[in-house]
């Protein structure tokens, strides 16, 4: 029985069971009540008083509180295992000194205020009882609460004891007592143990002194180890550790990751930025260090909308302070010039599986700096596209984006302008060229449901009624599948009408001028002359249709935060199916406007008679067509090599070889042996490159893998015939490549050659000066002594290449492809392609760099000031450099509009799907896959292009027409959407070169001079057959 009730008694005083935390509170609170008791009876005159028990408050509920006292005395004696030293203990002779006197007073009938004064020590438990209720909770603030109580309970125990003394008199007859209340006691033990002394008040009587002599050594070692203590971890406490309150029905979100002045304040720049339409969003900073005083003065400059707070996303306790829980995102930023990629995407996906795992609804946006890394989010239970999580990897995006510059030169700029929230002033000091092209760094993308005026409308009909009426560039629209699943983003589709409340994506100047396709209505504005009269209309079905449309949007605002439509699964479906033409039908404007999408090349006007499957092959085709298969393969009554045999008119699914991968959306080949790609100086040298991508790839042999594939991927998109693709000639260290080359082997027409980017000879051999673009990038290591050296290598071989000159001829011979001795080692029959530039500096070129700064260097003839923004200087708008920087923008875009980064994603990527992600997650690269009606219809899907003005259909309008022009007609006559001009920067010039001086112009203005030199950003349909007609032989 014994231990039974000692076991019980012992959970009782530890505290823990809930009854035993309720019991410790309890006697904390009567011993704080009891204390306050004894100030109020020591604050009347003298110590004892002949006051009956039964007339006495104060003591009737003193002795109530003793009654408690004593019981939990007994409990602790039954609690204790040596009941010896248990009645030596501190609070044992609390209780012998304040629960006995209680009861002799009922018997005396009489008021002593005796050694109450002691339960003043009990205030040394409070740090355990806010331990037992989790108020403390880290060492820091437990230890500052254990100080403070030791201080402040010994400076009122000792202010009783001299309020006793004082006022009982000298011993041992108590005679000649010196009042003194109980207040000036406490003042007078503080003046004390802070050696002032004012000796305005005093201890006169001799028992009292004696007190203060033993007093002064314990109050003074108190005063001077205690106090400094305190003061320092006060001082150690942040004002960055509260708690973030927000505002009821405003929303807030989470950043966190890599958090310094820089990256906080080019992410608010954007996120912030007054274009955006009322952004009603708080932002909570969540880092574990404290800001800087720079930072700290951007904090103070943006208090009312930016939040800090010091802690770690490792930490729930941090996590609940943030309120992530409530947040209605979290976003996750990388450190884009850390040393070691790899591990800066660990620590930050360990921050995601930690948000996840203390709510799994949160929405989590997180940048990554490898592509590879995408696939441990797949393993994160929660990780949930539908629910609005999503990944921006910089190095598929970054290679993305300078891929598209190889098919587009310039492009990069323009899709970096669109996405990034820039306001644009212009003015008459500038040069003509730097104002058009800050008005294009105005223009960013949004998204506004279409006014029923649109619905029955062709995707080409409405496009032209945004550009012409409401002044509003159409890009994309959201289609939703008959069958009622996720709706997909379609990029200029051409053949399908739009549905009522058909969202739209837009590229305006502000989210102002959208709403414009919001309001429209056929019936009220169709004479409307001015844009900016375009207004909300007060038609009866309008109206109601405008109710209906922003209630559904509202529910699904508010629903958004348990399911949203998944961003990623939105399968980018850019074009829908096209009717396929019958053969040898096509009109001859048709065939000219076709043709023209193989790229800003001139075609020879010449012709072939030459016949593929009954169709006819064009000079181009038949010059690119591979030839390098074994004579056994081959069947007289058809060629297996070239076009894809999909294209014949009935084929045998069994014999069909695998050309794209199991998605349909890339070409595809069997894995080959890196030996089998590799070119010696003299191989290249007799191989014939023509219209390729050269790609200079600064790298150590250990240096961090960047991801070629996603340089390599866009550019063998299913959505180009197989001769259209562009041979990537890649110069640089084989030790490197080879362990790049697990996720390159099943890509066609790559070559490497094992050389320097730097060595004259090997860029002469790879024909560096008949290239359609030459990219330069480095994979090493920004070094930490002189972070702005890391772009050395890119902007050495940069100036090495514009200082090199070339023969004007090009000493080869148009021979016939069947002639043994024509055939390079690659196996392409040696064809006169083009003239190359005969200088350096006209070689078209993208350079990759780490460092912003660095830009100034790529042209020594520029005149940017060394702080100029990157956007604006003129490589940048030239779209000759690119920087991982300008990719920041597009954490603020994901937010605000889950489906613009699946679009920008479609454009540069050239068509990654979540299936394909899970495939490649599996580290065995592409899997190849055979060609059914399915895959093959993932063909069908826009691209971007680039279109000369100086020949071809579209030349009479660069004789001084206008951009509307332009725009209509090619909408019309051939289904391009065009959305921007790449213009030489001399517009003295009027023959077209490869020079680099050309600058970007997104979306110009309606009544937009064209001229013969000016080249077009389109995006162009996919073509199931090849034309016959070059650019001169048609004629709009």
């Amino acid at each position: 029985f014994m231990s039974e009730a000692k076991d019980w008694a012992g959970e009782l005083i530890s505290a823990q069971t809930g009854m035993g935390k309720i019991l410790v509170c309890l006697v904390f609170i009567l011993s704080i009540s009891s204390l306050v008791i004894y100030f109020i009876d020591a604050s009347s005159e003298g110590v004892e008083q002949c006051v009956p028990w039964a007339e006495n408050t104060t003591q009737q509920v003193d002795l109530a509180f003793n009654i408690f006292f004593m019981v939990y005395f007994f409990i602790r004696f039954i609690a204790a295992s040596d009941k010896f030293w248990f009645m030596l203990e501190l609070y044992s002779f609390v209780d012998y000194f304040t629960i006995p006197p209680s009861f002799v007073s009922i018997y005396l009938d009489r008021t002593w205020i005796g050694l109450r004064f002691l339960r003043a020590l009990r205030l040394m438990t409070v740090p355990d009882i806010l331990q037992y209720l989790n108020i403390l909770k880290t060492s820091t603030s437990i230890r500052l609460a254990q100080l403070i109580s030791l201080f402040v309970s010994v400076w009122l125990t000792g202010a009783g004891v001299v309020h006793l003394l004082e006022n009982s008199g000298d011993l041992p007859n108590f005679s000649e007592p010196e009042p003194i209340t109980y207040w000036n006691a406490v003042y007078f033990l503080m003046v004390t143990m802070s050696t002032v002394g004012y000796g305005d008040i005093t201890c006169l009587t001799e028992v009292g002194r004696v007190f203060q002599l033993m007093f002064l050594a314990v109050g003074l070692m108190l005063f001077a180890g205690v106090l400094p203590e305190i003061l320092e971890l006060l001082g150690q406490r942040s004002k960055w550790m509260g708690s973030y309150s927000g505002v009821k029905g405003k929303r807030h979100i989470v950043v966190c990751g890599n958090i310094t002045f820089e990256s906080v304040s080019v992410f608010l720049m954007d996120f912030l930025h007054e274009d955006r339409d009322d952004v009603d969003v708080e932002v909570v900073f969540l880092h574990r260090a404290e800001p800087d005083l720079e930072f700290e003065g951007l904090l103070k400059r943006q208090h009312t909308r930016v939040k800090y707070f010091q802690g770690s996303l490792m930490n729930a306790m941090d996590l609940e302070r943030a309120k992530v829980h409530e947040a209605d995102a979290c976003l996750v930023l990388a450190n884009k010039y850390c040393p070691d990629p790899d591990a800066e995407d660990a620590a930050n996906i360990m921050r995601v599986i930690s948000m996840k795992n203390y709510c799994e609804e949160s929405r989590i946006i997180i940048q990554l700096m490898q592509y590879h890394n995408k696939a441990y989010l797949l393993n994160i239970p929660s990780w949930d596209w539908k629910q609005g999580d999503d990944v921006i990897c910089l190095a598929e995006l970054k290679l993305g984006f300078i891929a598209q510059s190889c098919l587009a030169p310039g492009f990069s700029t323009m899709m970096a302008n669109l996405f990034a929230m820039r306001s644009f002033i212009t003015s008459p000091d500038m040069a003509a060229w730097q104002n058009d092209y800050l008005q294009g760094t105005g223009c960013e993308m949004y998204t506004e449901t279409l006014s029923p005026s649109f619905s029955g409308m062709t995707f080409s009909q409405a496009s032209e009624l945004c550009f012409v009426k409401l002044k509003l560039l159409l890009l994309a629209i959201e289609v939703k599948p008959i069958d009622g699943g996720d709706t997909k983003i379609s990029i200029n589709p051409q053949s399908s009408k739009m549905p009522a409340n058909t969202v739209g994506f837009f590229i305006a100047q502000s989210a102002e001028e959208v709403k414009r396709a919001w309001f429209f209505c056929k019936g009220c504005h169709d004479d409307v002359k001015d844009e900016n009269q375009i207004k909300k209309c007060k038609c009866k079905n309008l109206a109601k249709f405008r109710t209906g449309v922003r209630a559904i949007q509202l529910v699904g605002r508010a629903m958004a935060n348990s399911k949203t439509n998944c961003p990623q699964q939105n399968m980018v479906n850019s074009a829908m199916p096209i009717p396929i033409v019958k053969k040898n039908m096509m009109s001859k404007e048709e065939n000219g406007a076709k043709n023209m999408m193989n790229g800003r090349v001139k075609v020879p006007n010449n012709t072939v008679d030459d016949t593929y499957g009954g169709y006819h092959l064009s000079y181009e085709v038949k010059k690119l067509m591979p030839t390098n298969k074994s004579t056994a393969q081959q069947k007289p009554s058809k060629l297996e090599v070239g076009i894809a045999d999909d294209q014949a008119k009935d084929f045998d699914f069994a014999k069909t070889e695998m050309k794209y991968d199991s998605t349909g959306m890339f070409h595809w080949t069997p894995a080959r042996s890196i030996e089998d790609c590799i070119l010696d100086r003299n191989q290249a040298a007799m191989t014939v490159l023509n219209g390729h991508v050269v790609v200079c790839l600064f790298a150590d042999p250990d240096s961090p893998l960047i991801g070629l594939r996603n340089l390599v991927m866009p550019l063998r998109a299913s959505n180009f015939h197989y001769h259209e693709l562009k041979h990537v000639v890649i110069v640089g260290a084989v030790d490197y490549i080879r362990r790049e080359w697990k996720t390159l082997q099943n890509l066609p027409k790559i070559s490497v050659l094992n050389g320097s980017p730097l060595s004259r000879a090997d860029l002469r051999a790879v024909n560096v000066n008949l290239c359609d673009m030459c990219v330069i990038l480095s994979a090493k290591v920004p070094s930490n002594d002189d972070p702005t050296l890391a772009d050395k290598e890119a902007i050495l071989a940069s100036l090495n290449i514009k200082a090199m000159t070339f023969d004007d001829t090009i000493g080869v011979l148009n021979q016939s492809s069947n002639a043994p001795d024509a055939m390079s080692p690659l196996g392409s029959p040696i064809v006169l392609h083009r003239k190359g530039s005969v200088y350096g500096s006209n070689v078209p070129m993208i350079t990759e760099l780490v460092n912003d700064s660095n830009v100034q260097f790529l042209d020594q003839d520029d005149d940017d000031d060394p702080d100029t923004e990157l956007y604006l200087t003129q490589p940048f708008a030239c779209g000759t450099a690119f920087a991982v920087s300008v990719l920041d923008s597009l954490m603020s875009t994901t937010y605000f509009n889950q489906n613009a980064l699946t679009l920008i994603r479609s454009l540069i990527t050239g068509g990654a799907t979540p299936e394909l992600e899970i495939i490649l997650a599996e580290g065995a690269g592409l899997r190849g896959g055979y060609s059914t009606p399915d895959t093959l219809s993932h063909r069908d899907r826009c691209r971007v292009g680039q279109i000369s003005l100086s020949d071809g259909p579209l030349a009479t309008f660069g004789e001084g027409r206008k951009y509307q022009d332009l725009f209509v007609a090619s909408l019309r006559n051939y289904g391009m959407l065009c959305i921007g001009l790449y213009r030489l920067r001399d517009a003295a010039l009027t023959t077209v070169d490869a020079t680099s001086k050309r600058y970007v112009i997104t979306n110009p203005p309606f009544d937009f001079g064209l001229l013969p030199t000016d080249q077009v950003y389109v995006l162009l349909p996919f073509e199931r057959k090849q034309s016959r007609f070059s650019f001169s032989e048609t004629e709009v």
